[in-house]
């Protein structure tokens, strides 16, 4: 079974490294830099097999071009609906990728939103879901819109609760905050603020996050949650109907007031 862990990039990104021990090949999700990944391969003996990609941002897809000069025959997997370039296999809802030396196979999920074509990859209990979802937040809406990115959480909040979250920021703290304006009595997002503000001390990174803590402190996750929908309506000073809309004001809100 394959290894995850994170190897850090730029201020607050994570590029996930997948590999399997006894196996010198290996994986990354959105490397937006090369730079960090040579250095962390080499220091490991790992070539690059394989590269994931989510979405068409610069943080995402920044190293692809060097690390393909690097390691040449490294294949590497895209969203088929964004202009990105280096992409060897372009990918949609429904297909699936499968990397035999790492024991892995993941299933393609289209969440739109953030951008027009954001995918995520999901397998073995865990999804790599780029900027769609973060820790206790989720992306701006840039190149999508907020109903695709609403609908897109919805659609990772049916997934099993016992998946694990692997998003590209660490924003947990932050997010935190913003999740507190909007349920200041929330008990699990008190003790959650607790116990990622300890690993933020050690230097350690408070992803990935279990869908179960999302559904449970994520406000964007719980657009259906009578206090959520207060807090919204509060704020936007109308009645919201349904959970696009609901979404879509504590998006609007955070943008304009917390961020």
């Amino acid at each position: 079974m394959f290894e995850i862990s994170p190897i850090r990039a730029f201020d607050d990104n994570y590029i996930w490294l997948l590999q399997n021990e006894g196996y010198s090949g290996c994986a990354v999700v959105d490397p937006g830099d090369e730079d960090p990944v040579v250095e962390h391969l080499e220091k490991q003996g790992l070539h690059l097999d394989t590269i994931l990609i989510t979405h068409k941002h610069g943080d995402h897809v920044g190293g692809v071009v060097a690390l393909k000069q690097r390691w040449p025959d490294v294949r590497v997997y895209g969203p088929a609906n964004e202009p990105i370039k280096g992409l060897d296999v372009v990918l949609k809802e429904g297909d699936s990728v499968t990397l035999d030396r790492l024991g892995a196979e993941f299933s393609v999920m289209d969440v739109p939103g953030h951008t027009e074509g954001h995918i995520a990859y999901y397998g073995h209990g865990s999804l790599f879901c780029g900027d769609t979802l973060f820790a206790c937040g989720c992306g701006r809406v840039f190149s999508g819109t907020h109903k695709q990115l609403s609908q897109s959480l919805q659609r990772i909040a049916a997934l099993p609760e016992d998946t694990w979250l692997y998003c590209a920021h660490e924003y947990t703290l932050a997010n935190i905050g913003f999740a507190k304006w909007v349920e200041p009595e929330n008990a699990f997002l008190q003790q959650r603020e607790s116990n990622d503000m300890t690993l933020q001390e050690e230097d350690e990174p408070t992803v990935p996050s279990s869908l179960s803590s999302e559904l449970a402190t994520n406000p964007f996750m719980r657009t259906q949650q009578e206090a959520v929908i207060a807090a919204a309506q509060k704020w936007a000073g109308q009645k919201l109907t349904g959970p696009d809309d609901v979404f879509k004001a504590l998006r609007d809100w955070k943008d304009r007031d917390y961020d």
